[in-house]
């Protein structure tokens, strides 16, 4: 390992492919991601025989800082990537990841990124099957970017669609909205973000959960990039209905609140990491609220608005003082780099 001033750190012949190479990948990864499809550093990894239909989601992960309250850019790679399979209606089996390393990367921080890694893996139960490495020289990387794919098995009955969906249709969100957005925001403009932490995890138990009690979805999402306004607006788009929110029954914590005062942001836009919107049958959003509740993820789950006849907008917030607020796609993300 090469040193800059007292500290290990990566030089471009860690990406040659020979000694360098190999020593991190045996030093720094496997120490955190061991597994026996992983540990053979094969070219391609042998999975079981799944009966049924897989389903496979890719993902990259350029988030600015790296590391945040609650999280880092290592376990929300594992997190990300098994949450777009688990809404997508599958149970992951498999992932992938690839690192793009820049010239000069403390090494002691890619060790914490991939034990984050391990311990986001072992809590959803799947593992990192296959990966790969790559050095860029100085200046052309911004320390650390990672991508990664997944393979999961699909449900007998996964989520049925925006074109299924019923006027009257009850839209649940999981927990409050915008604490990851909030806290990469604060971050970035040098505020104290006191107790706020990022809402980084899993959303698998919550899925779980819905089916557990007897919820066939119409929809769900994990609401990252955009946050719920942009994830509601495209579901309602496509469906050719208005998804009505009510401002009192959207869950935002009095943190992100703040955040969002001083530097001009709406909480419906920011990005969560570890929420799931629904959209279930109607009559069924409170039995999905107490399904989620029982759950550390579910904490502060609410019914938040219904489905409605297609009016102005894709969706309509009605405040609490009986005004009426629309929301649509935004041209652009709002906070960029934000996983």
């Amino acid at each position: 390992m090469s040193r800059d001033g007292d500290s290990e750190v990566i030089t471009l012949g860690h990406g040659s492919g020979g000694r360098l190479t190999n020593d991190l990948i045996r030093q720094v990864f496997l120490p955190h991601l061991s597994n026996p499809s992983l540990d053979v550093l094969g070219d391609a990894a042998w999975l079981p025989r799944v009966e049924g239909r897989l389903a496979m989601t890719t993902d990259g992960f350029v988030v600015s800082p790296r590391e945040f309250p609650g999280g880092d850019i290592g376990c929300l790679a594992i997190y990300g990537t098994v949450n777009d399979l688990a809404v997508g209606g599958a149970v992951p089996l498999a992932l992938s990841a690839a690192f793009v390393l820049e010239e000069g990367l403390s090494i002691a921080e890619l060790r914490r990124v991939a034990a984050s890694m391990g311990a986001a893996a072992l809590r959803c139960d799947v593992e990192v099957v296959t990966g790969d490495t790559k050095v860029v020289e100085r200046g052309h990387g911004d320390g650390l970017y990672i991508v990664t794919a997944g393979v999961g098995r699909l449900r007998s009955e996964p989520p049925t669609g925006p074109s299924t969906v019923c006027l009257g249709d009850e839209v649940v969100v999981s927990g409050p909205v915008g604490d990851h957005g909030a806290i990469i925001a604060a971050l970035r403009n040098g505020l104290d973000p006191g107790a706020l932490t990022s809402d980084c995890g899993p959303v698998l138990p919550l899925v779980d959960a819905l089916y557990g009690a007897g919820i066939r979805p119409r929809f769900l999402r994990d609401p990252t990039r955009g946050g719920l306004a942009t994830v509601l607006a495209e579901f309602a788009k496509e469906a050719g209905v208005t998804v009505e929110l009510r401002e009192a029954d959207v869950p935002v914590r009095d943190e992100v609140r703040a955040v969002c005062d001083l530097l001009g942001l709406d909480p419906l836009f920011l990005a969560c990491e570890g929420r799931v919107v629904a959209v279930v049958p109607g009559g069924q959003g409170d039995a999905a609220v107490a399904a989620f509740a029982v759950l550390p993820e579910g904490r502060g789950a609410a019914v938040a608005g219904r489905i409605v006849p297609r009016e102005a907008g894709p969706v309509a917030l009605a405040t609490r003082y009986g005004g009426r607020r629309l929301y649509d796609t935004p041209t652009s993300e709002p906070l960029p780099r934000i996983c």
